[in-house]
């Protein structure tokens, strides 16, 4: 006869082998706008989507466009913090108004180019993490670039100069900063209501990548493009620390893994898109991933590249750092440490 001691203890081991051999997860994803353009469309959703299958999880997930959720994309960072969404895409340029250190990996003409980009972005990335776990329990699990910034205008335009006057669309407050030094008004506005604006004239000009740009029908609203990097548009992937800190830690390895692999792949297909859209804008061949327009491309001259190239030291980072060193003490000091090194400033 089986003592009735060992007929117990089975009892309770057996309640917990499930846990101990797998744990079911869901992920609510709250992702980029619908409209944002083909990395939203044929990179992230697909990923998130199949995330069963590209990280080896036994998870659901549920995916919805930030536009689609009703949600403003500036509140990404809140949404985190109150998990309502459990993995956000962030978009750097609005959530910064709530967290002023991303910025630091994007300053107006700090990154000009993919390889500059990626090395500043790295070299900020630890700090910013650090940031959004304190303040709003929230891990970055990657970092991406929508691709280089750079300005369409309605009216002709031959340079910056021509910006005098002007009211651009910005999508952040160091390009707000930077057209100021210019003459001209930033103007903060979604994406969504960007074309529009244009073809009212609410805005004279904007900026943005030129995939997005062709995919919201900015060309049909303008008639030249200025095609100088002001800045690469970082977004990037965080989750919930309370959904990351109840995962095993073979689960976060494989989360981990899987993000790093589609933002890895994200960085190459930014720079595929960028250089297919702006032939596509200017009507020129080879055009495979966007529509054919007719934009004309101002020339890039030498005094606007070094104009640019100056914004950093002059405008961008003195404006950038007073307002976050008052939310963030140290933020001045991290960045001459990390990214500074790397320019020698």
């Amino acid at each position: 006869m089986i003592n009735r001691s060992i007929l117990t203890a089975l009892a309770v081991a057996t309640l917990f082998v499930p846990a101990a051999y797998a744990q079911s997860l869901s992920f609510k994803v709250l992702g980029q706008p619908a409209g944002s353009g083909l990395i939203a469309q044929n990179k992230e959703q697909p990923f998130f989507e199949a995330l069963a299958e590209n990280a080896g999880l036994d998870v659901s997930v549920q995916y919805l466009p930030v536009d689609v959720a009703g949600i403003p994309d500036s509140d990404g960072l809140r949404v985190l913090k109150s998990g309502l969404f459990d993995i956000v895409s962030i978009r750097g340029p609005q959530v910064s108004r709530d967290e002023p250190s991303i910025l630091g990996m994007d300053l107006i003409g700090l990154n000009t180019s993919y390889e500059s980009g990626r090395a500043h972005i790295d070299a900020f990335y630890d700090t910013v993490d650090q940031r959004l776990q304190t303040q709003f329990n929230a891990k970055l699990l990657g970092v991406w670039p929508a691709g280089p910034q750079i300005i369409f205008c309605k009216p002709e335009i031959s340079g910056l100069a021509d910006l005098q006057g002007l009211k651009v669309r910005v999508g952040d407050q160091s390009a707000a900063n930077f057209m100021a030094g210019l003459g001209a008004t930033g103007v903060p506005m979604p994406f969504g209501e960007v074309q529009q604006s244009l073809a009212r004239g609410v805005v004279d000009c904007a900026v943005t990548g030129p995939a997005s740009a062709n995919s919201g029908g900015w060309p049909e609203a303008t008639t030249t493009v200025l095609p100088l990097a002001l800045q690469m548009a970082v977004n990037g992937y965080a989750i919930n620390l309370d959904k990351w800190n109840a995962m095993s830690a073979e689960d976060q390895d494989k989360l981990q893994t899987a993000i790093t692999a589609l933002t890895d792949d994200i960085w190459t297909y930014s720079e595929e898109l960028y250089a297919d859209a702006m032939r596509c804008n200017s009507g020129e061949t080879p055009c495979s991933l966007a529509t054919s327009y007719s934009l004309k491309q101002a020339p890039v001259s030498d005094t606007d590249v070094a104009t640019v190239a100056a914004a950093v030291g002059e405008v961008s980072l003195p404006v950038w750092a007073e307002q976050c060193n008052a939310v963030f003490a140290e933020c001045e000091a991290k960045w001459r440490e990390t990214v500074g090194l790397e320019l020698g400033l």
